[in-house]
């Protein structure tokens, strides 16, 4: 029976067979979830008012060269690269956009902050950013609108007034209804499965595990939930973790779901170290090149994710489109080059896409 977690130190903790409804753990924000039906129909959502910031006297560089810097959660890792690759794409295709990357070694949100905090100090036109808090980060986004900077997140958002939008990768719901129907094609409706995430607070992992537990209750209420636990982005503390998790629960466990493109490939190796490749299932959010080696020795089935290149792409053009006066407050979409049309939902959220399945048949196909 899956049931409400609770906080507790290290980990979260599912505890009582209390209402979903009524108690469930919704990570850092309070946002209502939106489960998918069982057979995947979305529930009718009501149009949402424009709810993001504004920058105070921006200049106007319509058509004009600007300056944009990228502040992701951390460098080093080939989710961001990916993310990197992409913005350097858009802003060489526009041409009159430069657009670099620059961010922590480490997942901490006292470290992204600072190097926020230096470029509005230097000067640039705008921020891109992947949070690794929603609440600590808002106040220095607030201080570069205040300086007429424009401000775009991505793949992890802020508190919406800190920011004027946030390119969403995937619907939190979407990705909730992947990750959990993968995992219960391998383990069943009555399996038992744990996360590996990065920290309770990374606002986008908070909202899919909100999401994957409305999702579960509604559509498999056997599926026992053991634990979740937090490993930051580090692939050594990740790969520790998962073991921990597999040492612990022995038979019990049935499944790990990394949250983090660190997580997954890290639990993938914990599984195949401890010698449980087809008896242990992984599922979970990574990078293809990550990876391959795993799904090609048939130790993973299914990797679910995006592009990020393509994130990446749609954050440039997006703040493109914001500087020129394409994109304004109560618009339903916005035009981001080879993508086509985004649309936008919840108020001021660009939706890249629906989430993608990378299986053996195909995720050789991709490098990145």
């Amino acid at each position: 029976m899956l049931k409400p977690v609770a906080l507790a130190t290290g980990s979260l903790l599912l505890t009582s067979a209390v209402a979903l409804a009524q108690d469930r753990w919704d990570g850092a924000d309070d946002l209502p979830v939106n489960p998918l039906a069982c057979d995947g129909a979305a529930a009718a959502m009501e149009p949402t008012p424009y709810n993001g910031g504004q920058p105070t006297g921006a200049p106007d560089l319509s058509g004009q060269q600007i300056t944009i810097v990228d502040v992701p959660k951390l460098v080093g890792i080939g989710y961001f690269a990916a993310t990197t690759l992409g913005m350097q794409q858009a802003a060489e295709e526009l041409g009159n956009v430069d657009v670099s990357t620059d961010g922590p070694t480490e997942a901490n949100i006292d470290d992204q902050i600072t190097v926020i905090d230096n470029y509005i100090t230097q000067g640039v036109n705008a921020v891109l950013y992947a949070a690794n808090d929603p609440v600590a980060i808002a106040p220095v986004l607030r201080t570069a609108l205040e300086r007429g900077i424009h401000v775009v997140g991505y793949d992890a958002d802020a508190e919406p007034d800190a920011r004027e939008w946030f390119i969403n990768q995937a619907q939190f719901n979407g990705i909730a209804k992947a990750m959990i129907d993968s995992i219960v094609a391998e383990i069943g409706e009555d399996g038992s499965f744990a996360i590996v995430t990065s920290t309770f607070t990374t606002p986008n992992q908070a909202r899919w595990i909100a999401e994957m537990q409305a999702y579960a209750a509604q559509c498999y209420p056997a599926l026992e939930w053991l634990e979740t636990v937090e490993a930051q982005e580090d692939n050594i503390l990740s790969f520790n973790q998962a073991n921990t998790l597999i040492n612990k629960y022995g038979d019990d466990l049935q499944g790990l779901l990394g949250m983090t493109s660190v997580a997954t490939p890290a639990s993938a190796e914990a599984v195949t170290q401890a010698g449980l490749c087809g008896e242990v299932a992984v599922v979970g959010l990574a990078t293809p090149n990550a990876m391959a080696p795993y799904v090609n020795d048939g130790c993973v089935e299914s990797v679910v994710l995006w592009n990020p290149v393509d994130l990446g792409y749609a954050a440039v053009h997006v703040t493109r489109a914001l500087v020129d006066g394409d994109l304004e407050p109560g618009d339903t979409s916005v035009e981001a080059g080879r993508l086509g049309t985004l649309q936008i939902i919840n108020g001021s959220e660009v939706l890249l896409g629906a989430p993608f399945i990378y299986t053996a048949d195909n995720i050789n196909d991709f490098d990145f």
